[in-house]
């Protein structure tokens, strides 16, 4: 979980690159290769920030970002292209993109626009998860609890930002497991509950007890009503 990014790409090996590298930071990402599937995830889903390719089958990207803008939205947009030239610099700014990333790019050179624009004034606000006097700043990758910094790792992270988006709600493990590891739960493998173990230790280090464990059910997130 985390700051949720949706890419439209349609060069395999870049897309892979670039969505891994970015999950691997504690970003979540959501790939989409073409511009007809990337405009069905752009109306019927929420993002807080899209990196855009210009060439794409269907929909060209520049359509795309046009058609988003003149639906009203303001989600943050960056392009990527291989079009360098200056006008073509300037047509993709104003029609309506934030920023504009030519290829071949460094993987640091795109992490530092990312997180440039998720600082942006006005981006914060709504980077910040909070409950129960834990939270966790999206933007910066900073997580406290009670003005205590917790040093997670970024699994830890994304499974803390998780039970935030669905504070004193009973979640299974599948769910949680699907939604934080990407990838469908056996029912066999551990891994989720060795993190939940470490994370309730961070936690537990400043407070009582936020994580529970429901019996058959799985995890609440949350204080214990008394």
């Amino acid at each position: 979980m985390g700051i949720r990014i949706l890419l439209i790409e349609d060069e395999d090996a870049i897309g892979d690159f670039v969505a891994r590298g970015l999950r691997e930071e504690g970003f979540t990402v959501e790939w989409a290769t073409d511009g007809d599937d990337g405009w069905h995830r752009l109306r019927t889903q929420v993002w807080d920030m899209v990196l855009l390719d210009w060439w794409l089958p269907g929909q060209d990207g520049l359509t795309l970002l046009k058609k988003l803008r003149q639906a009203g939205c303001d989600t943050p947009v960056l392009m990527l292209t291989a079009r360098d030239a200056v006008s073509d610099r300037v047509r993709g700014l104003d029609g309506g993109a934030d920023d504009y990333l030519c290829k071949p790019f460094a993987f640091e050179e795109l992490l530092a626009c990312v997180r440039a624009r998720a600082r942006r004034p006005g981006a914060t606000a709504g980077t910040v998860l909070a409950h129960a006097g834990v939270q966790v700043d999206l933007a910066t990758h900073r997580a406290e609890r009670d003005g205590q910094k917790l040093n997670l790792t970024a699994k830890e992270e994304s499974l803390l930002v998780f039970f935030l988006r669905h504070p004193d709600e009973v979640l299974s493990r599948t769910r949680i497991y699907e939604a934080v590891w990407d990838e469908r739960y056996d029912g066999l493998s551990n891994t989720l509950e060795v993190h939940v173990m470490e994370l309730r230790k961070k936690l537990e280090a400043h407070g009582p007890r936020l994580i529970r464990t429901v019996r058959g059910r799985g995890y609440v997130f949350g204080i214990e009503p008394e």
